[in-house]
């Protein structure tokens, strides 16, 4: 066998190599697919926020529930909104297997949500949310135990006219507060009820 053919046949290999990896990846980043941790994920940790009733809570205050968490802010023109229904009726879709899942929203917005401003904000969705808030660093904290990524996008002339860049997962945490899955923005109403499900 000659050196060219040799040379042909590696060539044919790696191509076929980073095939397989880049199709194996495309399809584990598809939306709407629940992500499962094989092992022990990063993700969670210790916080003191502020919720939408003025009251100071802890990830001690929501332990022996599973939580489904999501960062956004009040003045997002869509994602938020969109995915915070998508939670409110995958919870309705479960009805009482659903009764010890609890839905919060924390902000990546302190600037401007205020308490009363998220306590009008999470009445529009499932009567179980809680939203929280708290102090720049404060937040900055919670988003980072969670690996969340933010970052404040101007949108206009006025520093006040902003929104906010983040990333938009739900996290569905554990009765011992450990990750157990996510949900990526786009996934529909069953396969998050479907996912939840499946660890109640």
């Amino acid at each position: 066998m000659n050196r060219r053919w040799i040379l042909f046949l590696l060539t044919l290999l790696l191509v076929s190599g980073i095939a397989a990896i880049s199709a194996l990846v495309l399809n584990e980043m598809q939306p709407g697919k629940r992500q499962i941790a094989s092992g022990k994920a990063l993700i969670g940790g210790p916080f003191t926020l502020t919720d939408h009733t003025g009251r100071r809570v802890s990830e001690k205050d929501f332990a022996g529930r599973f939580m489904l968490v999501f960062f956004g802010y009040t003045n997002c023109p869509d994602v938020c909104p969109a995915e915070l229904q998508v939670i409110s009726a995958a919870l309705d879709r479960l009805g009482d297997r659903a009764r010890n899942v609890t839905p919060v929203f924390i902000t990546l917005d302190p600037e401007r949500d205020t308490v009363e401003r998220m306590a009008d904000f999470v009445s529009n969705f499932h009567e179980r949310l809680i939203g929280l808030t708290g102090s720049a660093g404060e937040i900055r904290a919670a988003a980072k135990v969670f690996r969340v990524f933010y970052a404040k996008a101007k949108n206009g002339a006025s520093s006040a006219e902003y929104l906010m860049d983040h990333s938009s997962f739900v996290f569905l945490m554990s009765p011992k507060g450990e990750y157990l899955a996510h949900f990526s923005y786009g996934t529909g109403v069953g396969t998050m009820a479907d996912g939840i499900a499946s660890f109640l």
